[in-house]
């Protein structure tokens, strides 16, 4: 019986190596920035590891008022390439630490 409570601290400590692992790893995602690009680099996107989007460049000269549509698609891809990018940034870095349990977890 006494081997069972060791074990359940040995757990117990893993588990909480693991959360102050992605508490790191959380604050890290948030300072990395990736990009998103549509139109040839007409429009780029920057995000962080936390998919939160940070800002949209747009090339000057691009803009065409007759055409507002197309510089709306490609912002929207734009952002959607960054977004993208970071969650698989962050998906890597969590699996890492969670060796693979990170959506079985909600993470």
């Amino acid at each position: 019986m006494a081997k069972s409570f060791g074990d359940l601290s040995g757990l117990m400590k893993q588990a909480q190596k693991m959360q102050a692992d992605l508490k790191r790893i959380q604050a890290d995602l948030k300072e990395r920035v990736v990009e998103g690009r549509a139109g040839g680099d007409a429009v780029v996107a920057y995000a962080n590891g936390a998919q939160e989007l940070l800002q949209v460049k747009i090339k000057p000269g691009i803009v065409d008022p007759d055409d507002i549509e197309e510089l709306e698609d490609l912002v929207v891809a734009a952002v959607r390439a960054a977004l993208d990018e970071a969650r698989k940034m962050s998906e890597e870095e969590t699996n890492r630490v969670t060796g693979g349990l990170g959506g079985a977890l909600g993470m």
